[in-house]
């Protein structure tokens, strides 16, 4: 009883604490620290891996939460091509086992409706089902699982010729039948070819490749970024979109890659993304969060002058947070660079307010809403390093508090 009169006392005390505590309980966090694998379970912190490691790439739970894919780096099994290779494995928290399923693999990607992996090996496509692995498709440079989980979208890259640049193309590759019935590694079919050169305004890009291939909330519509050659690419990539049966195609703004990734809203058909070319090395500035309503291609611009943006979320169909700092020229010092706060946005743009504070040579970075707890994270790091502490607070940036520190690449459970 007195237990319990404590308990009590302490919500009426210290109420927006305790519901903390029990919100974030509801989401799971895999993430890299220090070498190993962890996981934050009901407020649990729990090591999964006993061998250090180098992990590229942070994991990726499955769509029902009951697995975790990861990808290791590990000595080449073939080592006259590669020192190091990229392994795919799975830990399987109700048998509390690792599973290999590649040994060099790469993209590796969940089904959105069942436990298969996609993933590209040496250009080609294939799907494991954690015991064996089958080939899909040749030639794939680029793909994304089609929203029922029965077939992708893929993209080849152009190839140079005596006669110059051929077109990277956009296919449906259908699995209807099932993965293990594939008689035919042909069964891809032709999309869209991108032209040769895409431009918007006076800024135009060689079309080499085409990835982030991503479905809008009613699949009508798939946005997807054309790349140049790999120097080029550092400094200017085309945001397009095309519809799902082909038929309409639209070069949407010139960005960058390694930035943050566009995000389409949850219900509407309107894409986000940070607007504005040049690496970040050239100065921090002309990037602009800007957003597209398909199919009428109108665009708001949303980041006042003289400031340029680093990150963001979508919290609803009408509102961010976003990454933020004052333009600035980049600086060799860490120290003399901008720091990054975070803001909430209104779509209409009427409402801006700073929501975060971090300290002194500290930056805020790569916010995320989390639907399922209504509350925003993001990592709070120092300004020459990747890896930092996760943060959670209100979307009002209120009642923040650290959550997990010294994280590398992490994921979450839901992730939305």
């Amino acid at each position: 009883m007195k237990i319990l009169q404590l308990a009590i006392v302490l919500t009426l005390i210290f109420p927006t604490l305790c519901l903390a505590e029990v919100k974030s309980a509801h989401v799971k966090v895999a993430f890299e620290r220090d070498g190993y694998l962890w996981t934050l379970i009901n407020n649990k912190e729990e090591k999964l891996t006993d061998e250090k490691a180098t992990y590229p790439y942070p994991p990726q739970w499955s769509h029902d939460g009951k697995m975790l894919l990861y990808q290791k780096e590990a000595t080449a099994e073939f080592p006259e091509e590669n020192k190091t290779q990229n392994e795919l494995w799975v830990y399987d928290f109700e048998t509390k086992k690792h599973i290999r399923i590649f040994y060099d693999g790469y993209s590796p990607k969940w089904s959105p409706v069942e436990n298969i992996i996609a993933f590209q090996s040496r250009g080609v496509l294939n799907i494991s089902d954690l015991d064996r692995f089958y080939n899909i498709s040749l030639g794939v440079d680029s793909f994304e699982w089609q929203p029922d989980g029965k077939g992708f979208i893929a993209s080849s890259s152009a190839q140079l010729r005596p006669d110059g640049w051929t077109n990277p193309i956009l296919y449906n590759i259908p699995s209807e039948n099932g993965y293990t019935n594939i008689k035919s590694l042909s069964n891809a079919k032709k999309l869209f070819v991108i032209p040769n050169e895409v431009k918007k305004g006076k800024v135009s890009v060689l079309s080499i490749g085409a990835e982030s291939l991503t479905y809008s909330p009613n699949h009508k519509w798939i946005s997807f970024i054309v790349t140049p050659t790999a120097s080029w690419s550092m400094d200017s990539d085309m945001l397009c979109v095309i519809s799902s049966d082909g038929k309409e195609f639209e070069v949407i703004d010139e960005i960058i890659l390694h930035l943050d990734e566009p995000k389409w809203a949850y219900k509407k058909n309107l894409l986000a993304y940070i607007a504005g070319g040049g690496r970040i090395v050239f100065g921090f500035k002309n990037k602009k969060l800007k957003v597209t309503e398909l199919p009428t291609t109108k665009t708001l611009d949303l980041t006042p002058p003289n400031f340029a943006e680093m990150g963001f979320t979508w919290i609803d169909d009408s509102a961010f947070i976003v990454s933020r700092v004052k333009e600035a020229e980049w600086s060799n010092d860490p120290k003399k660079r901008p720091d990054a706060s975070l803001y909430f946005v209104e779509l209409n743009g009427e409402k801006q307010v700073k929501i975060t504070n971090p300290p002194k040579n500290k930056t805020d970075t790569q916010p995320r809403y989390l639907s399922s707890i209504n509350k925003i994270t993001w990592l709070r790091h120092s300004k020459t390093d990747y890896r930092g502490d996760l943060w959670i607070a209100n979307t009002d940036g209120r009642d923040a508090k650290l959550w997990v520190r010294d994280v590398g690449g992490y994921a979450f459970y839901p992730s939305k």
